[in-house]
């Protein structure tokens, strides 16, 4: 049987051994040129593991810093996707291991996500982060690549888009909802591509069957990690002031949207969310300015 032949990138050198139809392992060479004299050093080893179909699961025990193992995990992956015909690799490490986490995005490993509790260690429950590769991911190395693989890892809020509608006598048009007590404002989250107002938009669409032209934006607010949500950023927007008689042209769903109804802001305290109770007097009171908010009350600026 022929032998593979190495693998290599500057200083290092990768012997791959013969795939057995499940592993192939790397054994990884350092090697430097001193006063004339090649010097080779073993510095670890690399393994491929096919997990399924087209699937190979990639582990590293090298010496030699992340440098040498990022460079190490990028010829493996070239290897892997050229020579073994795998359509994807995949990287799984502890979250608390932060140096393992980097070299696997660094090699151009995207995150993934998180699996609660998947690997015994010691007894305990841990973590384990997956992080994955397909053969037409751009390289680590381009601007394209390298901010796929960021944005793999940099935090993502959820955006939240709600309408604030007034009637002529200032009250605000609330939803009664299938799934809470509270009444809340028309609006909902918005999706990935979707900018806000049409979010905001399609939202009223979906639940009250018309969508209300969107005036402006009251107010920005923040809202911290609540009742097993993450933080979200949310846009208040101007649904207008209308007739009372708006509300024998909107269609509740009668899925989510329960009812819809006017309501004055003294009446609103019982009525809805404390978040809600803080605010929408404030926003109904003052409509013609922006409210720049955190958690439903106004950010203030301390004197430098």
């Amino acid at each position: 049987m022929t032998a593979a032949q190495p693998l290599s990138d500057g200083d290092l050198t990768l012997q791959p051994s013969q795939p057995n139809g499940r592993v192939t392992s790397f054994s990884v060479e350092h090697h430097e040129v001193v006063d004339s004299t090649e010097l080779r050093e073993s510095i670890g080893t690399v393994e491929v593991r096919r997990t399924s179909p087209g699937t190979g699961l990639v582990t590293w025990a090298l010496e030699g810093g992340p440098g040498a193992a990022q460079q190490a995990l990028r010829l493996v992956a070239e290897y892997a996707f050229g020579q073994l015909g795998l359509e994807r690799l995949q990287v799984e490490v502890d979250p608390e291991l932060h140096s393992s986490a980097r070299v696997a995005i660094r090699s151009g490993f995207r995150q993934e996500g998180v699996l609660r509790g998947a690997a015994l260690v010691d007894g305990e429950r841990r973590d384990v982060a997956v992080y994955g590769m397909r053969p037409g991911d751009p390289r680590p190395d381009t601007v394209t690549g390298w901010t796929a693989l960021m944005d793999s890892v940099l935090p993502k809020k959820r955006v939240i888009a709600h309408v604030v509608v007034r009637d002529t006598s200032g009250r605000v048009l609330l939803c009664q909802v299938s799934y809470k007590k509270d009444l809340e404002l028309p609006g909902g989250v918005v999706e990935p591509d979707e900018d806000p107002a049409t979010g905001a938009t399609r939202e009223m669409e979906e639940e009250l069957g018309t969508a209300l032209p969107l005036l402006g934006v009251l107010a920005i607010d923040w809202l911290p990690r609540w009742e097993g949500w993450g933080d979200a950023v949310e846009i208040l927007y101007d649904g207008g002031v209308h007739d009372p008689s708006l509300i024998g042209q909107l269609q509740p769903d009668g899925f989510e949207i329960k009812d819809v109804r006017w309501h004055a802001p003294d009446e609103l305290a019982a009525l809805v969310s404390p978040l809600n109770a803080r605010r929408l007097p404030m926003i109904l009171a003052a409509p013609d300015q922006l409210h720049n908010l955190s958690n439903g009350s106004p950010i203030t600026s301390s004197a430098g």
